[in-house]
């Protein structure tokens, strides 16, 4: 029985294309996304994937993976770039914080998105994040990934123009572990144009961000006045 229904289709019908979660997953499960995906020569974005998975996929499906182990995320095939659609900036508090940053950029390398990684720039040192803050503003859409007490979030926003897609991290300890802290900080953000997504997902800021950057392009597609 084969109990793993992909959804080739859910990026022509939603712009996000489905990835595979190996979270939960038995290697077999995995192994059968991968093969329906070399026979209809589909991408696929896993994510979750440990090292040791990672091993026993790769000798189950005999094809080159392109995998990452600090983010834990592996790509098969080569992802088509998205036209017309702007980069996207992935900012990152701490070290620390780099595997849930990092499986936010791969995300959008498999979304076909360009994207610039701005590491180590928390708000404990602020000089750090006023260094990049001309190259931010040049992004339209900006992933903020921290954990602790996720002031990056309200900083970040209240220095650039474009949205911030807020990441908490489970990064913290005491009172910040876990990343409820930093959940509750972009929740409650008092800096206008911060979103948030779940604690530790990468993934679904990328799809986010690529959702905003569809809609403004389809915006300026459309002339004012006319109708859809």
């Amino acid at each position: 029985m084969n109990d793993v229904r992909f959804d080739w289709d859910r990026s022509s019908r939603t712009g996000v294309a489905e990835a595979v979660l190996a979270e939960g997953k038995s290697v077999e499960q995995i192994v059968s996304v991968l093969r329906q995906a070399l026979d209809r020569r589909h991408p696929v974005l896993i994510t979750r994937l440990s090292e040791d998975r990672f091993a026993a996929v790769r000798e189950r499906v005999g094809e080159a993976l392109d995998y990452d182990p600090v983010s834990r995320t592996a790509i098969l095939g080569t992802p088509e770039p998205a036209r017309d659609l702007r980069s996207v900036g992935v900012v990152c508090a701490g070290t620390s914080d780099l595997p849930v940053a990092l499986e936010a950029q791969r995300s959008l390398v498999y979304l076909g998105i360009e994207s610039a990684l701005y590491a180590d720039v928390g708000v404990a040192g602020l000089w750090r994040l006023m260094s990049v803050a001309d190259e931010l503003s040049r992004h339209a859409v900006l992933i903020a990934v921290a954990g602790m007490e996720g002031s990056l979030f309200s900083v970040l926003s209240g220095l650039v123009p474009g949205v911030v897609i807020a990441v908490p991290t489970s990064i913290g300890y005491g009172v910040s572990s876990g990343g409820r802290v930093a959940l509750d900080s972009a929740l409650s953000s008092c800096s206008p144009g911060v979103v948030c997504v779940n604690i530790d997902n990468g993934f679904g800021a990328a799809a986010a961000a690529r959702k905003m950057l569809l809609g403004a392009s389809a915006g300026r597609q459309t002339p004012p006045g006319s109708r859809r």
